[in-house]
């Protein structure tokens, strides 16, 4: 009997079961267990996503359900990867004789959000512009979709927030985006891009007198309008409130759960550590480390200790599983590599110890330690 493993997916992408058809998928699935661990796992991929687009708010149903589903179908059949949707293979890149790229090779995959960290002049916003095809490699390679940036079609499927943006001052918000719409096969409407981004109550305004955060919601509202594919996001949420930055956050994880992907670039190392599901961090032209967040964590291995304590800063900075000791006004922090002895050390020491606080390094703490030694 042909394995209908092949099949499951197809039905379920037509949300539907013959009742036959369902009679012998269950016959096959007693006695087959690569498929049945396969639908299981489609059924477990499956509610993931309704889980994180319920846990993201009260978000319309951007990307068609075709989309989705063709994701949860490739990341069955373990396909997901075999294809990243943007990559740069070997990608050299100068000015003058200034290096910005040095053979970075970076891949971004379906349905994943990459934060992409470095210092200033790390390369990562020339690696943006070449996947873009804003700029060509002096060699290497850039690939969208399998494709060249310059393709028509590719860059039909992929939605772009840069940091420095010119739009027409005089055109309202509707109108630049209805003009931006006009550019996708399958646009979102404009009512609802609006309702999305929360620019409905200045949708009649015109774009130059705004103010820099409502701008920059504009800017993201002509970036998912499309339902693209993939999204390029230079510091989206640079200049919005807290509230708008939340919103913006909650729309991005629900367009990963839909299965959009996502190429972030951020200096607020905690909107990196909050949304990536994975994080490149560049420095000078090359990559140094790609890994989840907790990945990175784990890299450095230490952990935060603050507290309150009479204990001097150069007797804890002498103890040997101590990486490093500062003291400001709000007491003592301590970054350690076995933080349970560094506190009983710490509690031994001074009995009125107080505040004490542990906690895991943050991502802010990985992005200095890997990038020390390569930063000129």
């Amino acid at each position: 009997m042909t394995c209908p493993s092949q099949v499951v997916c197809s039905m379920y992408a037509d949300a539907e079961l013959e009742a036959s058809e369902a009679a012998r998928l269950e016959e096959h699935l007693v006695g087959c267990v690569s498929c049945a661990a396969r639908v299981a796992a489609l059924k477990r991929e499956s509610h993931a996503i309704r889980a994180a687009l319920r846990n993201a708010g009260e978000l319309p149903k951007l990307w068609p359900d075709r989309f989705e589903r063709a994701t949860v179908e490739a990341a069955v059949h373990g396909d997901a990867d075999a294809q990243p949707v943007a990559e740069l293979a070997h990608a050299e890149k100068r000015f003058g004789n200034v290096v910005a790229l040095r053979g970075l090779d970076l891949a971004v995959r379906r349905g994943e959000l990459l934060g992409v960290l470095g210092p200033n002049g790390a390369g990562k916003s020339t690696a943006i512009l070449l996947l873009l095809g804003l700029l060509r490699p002096d060699s290497g390679r850039a690939r969208l979709f399998g494709r060249s940036p310059e393709d028509i079609e590719v860059r039909r499927q992929i939605g772009v927030m840069l940091q420095a943006v010119a739009l027409t001052p005089e055109l309202r918000v509707r109108e630049l985006i209805e003009l931006a719409t006009h550019y996708y096969p399958d646009p979102m409407r404009i009512d609802e891009v609006l309702a999305v981004s929360n620019t409905t109550s200045i949708a009649h305004r015109a774009y130059g007198k705004l103010s820099v955060g409502q701008q920059r919601l504009v800017q993201f509202s002509l970036a998912i309008c499309g339902r693209a594919r993939l999204l390029f996001l230079d510091e989206p949420t640079a200049g919005l409130d807290v509230d708008a930055r939340e919103r913006v956050w909650a729309i991005l994880r629900g367009l990963v759960a839909q299965g959009v992907s996502i190429v972030l670039t951020t200096h607020y190392l905690e909107e990196a550590e909050s949304l990536s599901t994975r994080v490149a961090v560049l420095a000078q032209g090359r990559l140094i480390v790609e890994d989840t967040v907790a990945g990175l964590r784990r890299l450095i291995g230490a952990k935060q200790i603050d507290c309150v304590t009479a204990t001097n800063a150069m007797t804890v900075a002498s103890w040997p599983e101590v990486a490093s000791v500062t003291r400001d006004e709000r007491g003592l922090h301590v970054k350690t590599l076995e933080a349970e002895a560094t506190v009983r050390r710490l509690l031994a020491a001074d009995g009125s110890l107080a505040e004490l606080e542990v906690r895991r390094a943050a991502l802010a703490d990985a992005f200095k330690e890997l990038t020390r030694g390569v930063v000129a």
